[in-house]
């Protein structure tokens, strides 16, 4: 793809950031009901007396509702609008939060974490596609950078409040409030803001792109004039002639000569795969447990989780303000290089750690002193570099490099491909852990070794142009 220039647009920020920050509010959603899971995973294996691969699929498990949740999305969100699709990802986080706080055993759990699921992958698709729909060219980027940013506030607030919930009651374990066991009232806390979410939208507009392409260029018109202050017009036009005579898309629209699909279309999913293979959601599902099982308390485990998820908050601020002066391609980048070593280094420590073996012939690595402070700066780093580089980018590029016709559906088979693979490193990370926590980062860091290479090669910079005029 070759730069598009195009003149700059006056518009209103202030409304601008009003209408990305609603939408992202999925994302926090996101984030929240992904990493809530994170401090009730000891006292779910051990209260319902789970295997290491049960309680893997119990983790996992909402992975499988968010696939589908996100390839339906897209074409959804064609056919009844962006705002609707909101309601019903606030919908289902609601009912998922209600479920999972009173399960009363692994099987419906799963199916509570499922239906969870349905909501997370909704909004992954329809957050993005939003905020690029409305945002001016210029800072396109910035408001796109915002569902990550949410996406990670969702964590941090998540791990605060299980921190705080599990010091009330003196464990994840322990009856907190009416008799319930405190990783209830964990999975309860999401009720709030699946309720907020669901209120907030209901008071923005919907798409002008939806709008023109369903007939309503005055109402388009009417949304657009709320973010720009000149060249209403003029993009009103642009978006007619960019969706052309469709009505609907399809998923033959999508296909090409690469094994079937579309070029732009492999580059969204291995976009979405790199993002999940270089093991990021295994240190927001797994950290506590995987912290507490090399020496650490249940306290320090917890606390050393919300440190985590403050410096995802600071490294993403950093990257907002980056993403749309230094290009998207530089910033992955410089991402997949940091990702490399700091991964490689946690490889390294756990891989030459001595090993304990438990009274139920289990081994684990014990940390050194060094070797804790090492892995926790490693790891932190590693937190670093995603949170500045893919963790924002790739949404941003997903939700702008598609061309209108194809947007809403690509994005969604790119973002149930992101959660395929979300699914399969976090089902296999505790069986993973048990062979060897070496093996399982020496992987995670030849993954973000290739991703290096990838972006260099294959994936379009998109700062500055127009969605009209992406090809």
């Amino acid at each position: 793809m070759t730069e598009t220039r195009s003149a700059p647009e006056s518009f209103h920020t202030g409304q601008a950031l009003l209408l990305a920050s609603v939408a992202a509010l999925g994302g926090f959603l996101f984030g929240f009901d992904t990493a809530v899971i994170n401090g009730t995973v000891s006292a779910v294996r051990d209260g319902f007396e789970l295997s290491p691969a049960l309680t893997g699929f119990v983790v996992s498990s909402a992975l499988l509702g968010c696939v589908v949740g996100a390839f339906t999305a897209g074409k959804l969100a064609d056919r009844i609008g962006r705002v609707r699709v909101m309601l019903i990802a606030a919908s289902l986080f609601l009912i998922s939060a209600v479920g999972c706080t009173f399960a009363v055993g692994a099987t419906d759990l799963i199916v509570w974490r499922v239906i969870g699921g349905l909501g997370v992958g909704t909004a992954s698709v329809i957050a993005p596609a939003y905020i690029a729909e409305i945002s001016p060219a210029q800072i396109r980027g910035r408001l796109g950078s915002m569902q990550q940013m949410a996406i990670v506030v969702g964590i941090f607030v998540a791990l605060l409040s299980n921190a705080w919930l599990a010091g009330l009651s003196g464990g994840a374990a322990e009856p907190l409030w009416f008799g319930l066991e405190t990783w209830r009232w964990m999975f309860f806390a999401e009720v709030v803001p699946a309720l907020a979410y669901g209120a907030f939208a209901l008071m923005i507009p919907e798409s002008p792109r939806f709008l023109v392409k369903k007939g309503s260029p005055a109402q388009a018109r009417e949304v657009l004039s709320r973010v720009l202050q000149t060249g209403v017009d003029q993009r009103i036009e642009e978006i007619r002639r960019s969706l052309g005579t469709e009505t609907r898309t399809r998923l033959k629209h999508l296909r090409g000569p690469a094994l079937g699909l579309l070029p732009i279309v492999w580059v969204g999913i291995l976009l979405s795969t790199f993002q999940q293979f270089v093991g990021i959601n295994v240190i927001f599902y797994y950290s506590s447990t995987l912290w507490q099982s090399v020496g650490f308390t249940e306290a320090d485990a917890l606390a050393q989780t919300v440190i985590t998820g403050v410096t995802n908050i600071v490294v993403t601020i950093i990257a907002i303000a980056l993403v749309d002066k230094i290009g998207r391609r530089r910033l992955l980048m410089i991402g997949s290089t940091g990702m490399t070593v700091t991964l490689g280094l946690l490889a390294w420590i756990f891989a030459t750690a001595p090993v304990v073996e438990a009274a139920d012939g289990s081994v684990t690595p014990q940390l050194t002193d060094t070797g804790g402070v090492i892995a926790l700066l490693a790891a932190n780093g590693f937190v670093v570099f995603f949170g500045m580089s893919w963790g924002p980018a790739v949404w941003v590029l997903l939700g702008e490099m598609f061309n209108n016709r194809i947007r809403a559906t690509a994005l969604g088979i790119a973002a149930a491909a992101q959660w395929l693979a979300n699914f399969a490193i976090s089902t296999t990370f505790p069986m993973m852990a048990d062979l060897s926590l070496g093996v399982a980062y020496g992987f995670y860091t030849i993954c973000a070794a290739i991703s290096l290479f990838f972006v260099f090669r294959f994936v379009p910079e998109t700062k500055g142009k127009q969605l009209e005029d992406m090809q």
